[in-house]
């Protein structure tokens, strides 16, 4: 297993990732367990997820019974922001929420400490310096070793940023955002952003929904029981454009006697900016498979051929 550093900080993660949203939503306590133990025991350290997984909580307190004693041997991930109930005062991302947030997520984990604290999604009704000092004075509190942003856009990446450094306090030192060979648009702003602030992309749905492992195909519907089929039959992923992605991908990962899964993940750690890419995992197989695919570092001419196939 390879391991980086976020951003500029001293923090290592594995460059394979274990997205949690699926505990308490797909897997129950059990196949949690397992997944979450086959992952350590292959080397992952970075365990990514949220307060909003699995069902408001679910997915925090099933990751924090299946670590237990190993707390000590990852880097834990969560993050705030996003409703966690239906009055005005249970999401955002003010001091007062803030405050409030950590000690559930605390309290769900069964830790005394969170590795990697991430604003998940931005608030417009909330200044960022407010945000930023809250966090500041939960890493100086010992609660808090680490704070990033997700789905931020390249502006607020660089405003949180300029901000930090102006106040003298804690930096952003990731951005989680979505990022895959069939959606690309972080590259534009949010990636140069990123590179110019020394912060790390942690790029999420990296298999784009599935699209990417080859289990959809042109002119069927998904398979009962996938992601898409229950998003209602393809979310806007089974398109002609995409297919036509797809199919160009796997040849060039068959020329090499890979999968076009192995190639999507391959490709991201490949990109200079990103320290760890978040793979979800419902069982031990696709654990395995997913630490298996990051063991393949592309080259130039790798990438080349990816470029060549995607235009």
């Amino acid at each position: 297993m390879e391991y980086r550093n976020v951003g500029g900080s001293g923090l290592r993660v594995s460059v394979a990732g274990l997205g949690c949203n699926n505990f308490g939503m797909r897997i129950d306590a059990e196949a949690t367990d397992a997944v979450v133990h086959a992952a350590l025991d292959l080397g992952v350290t970075f365990f990514d997820t949220a307060d909003i997984y699995g069902g408001r909580g679910r997915s925090e307190e099933l990751l924090g019974q299946a670590l237990g004693a190993r707390r000590d041997e990852v880097v834990l991930a969560t993050k705030f922001g996003n409703p966690m109930g239906d009055g005005p005062y249970e999401r955002g991302a003010s001091r007062r929420y803030v405050c409030q947030a950590v000690e559930a997520s605390l309290r769900r984990l069964g830790t005394d400490r969170i590795d990697l604290y991430q604003q998940h999604v931005p608030d417009p009704g909330t200044p960022i310096d407010e945000t930023l000092a809250a966090l500041d004075d939960l890493v100086r509190a010992g609660k808090v070793r680490y704070v990033g942003s997700s789905n931020f856009t390249g502006w607020q990446v660089a405003e949180a940023d300029a901000v930090a450094r102006a106040k003298g306090g804690t930096r952003f030192v990731s951005a989680q955002n979505e990022w895959s060979l069939l959606r690309r648009r972080v590259e534009h702003e949010v990636v140069p952003a990123c590179a110019h602030f020394d912060v790390s992309l942690l790029p999420y749905f990296p298999l784009a929904s599935g699209m990417l492992t080859g289990k959809y195909r042109r002119g069927e519907a998904p398979v009962e029981g996938t992601r898409l089929a229950a998003w209602g039959g393809g979310a806007g992923w089974t398109t002609d454009a995409n297919f036509d992605k797809v199919e160009a991908l796997e040849t060039v990962a068959r020329q090499r006697g890979h999968t076009v899964g192995e190639l999507a993940l391959a490709w991201l750690a490949a990109q200079p900016t990103v320290c760890s890419v978040i793979a979800g995992a419902t069982s031990v197989e696709q654990v395995s498979a997913n630490v298996a695919a990051l063991d393949w570092t592309l080259d130039a001419d790798d990438l080349a051929a990816v470029d060549a196939a995607l235009t």
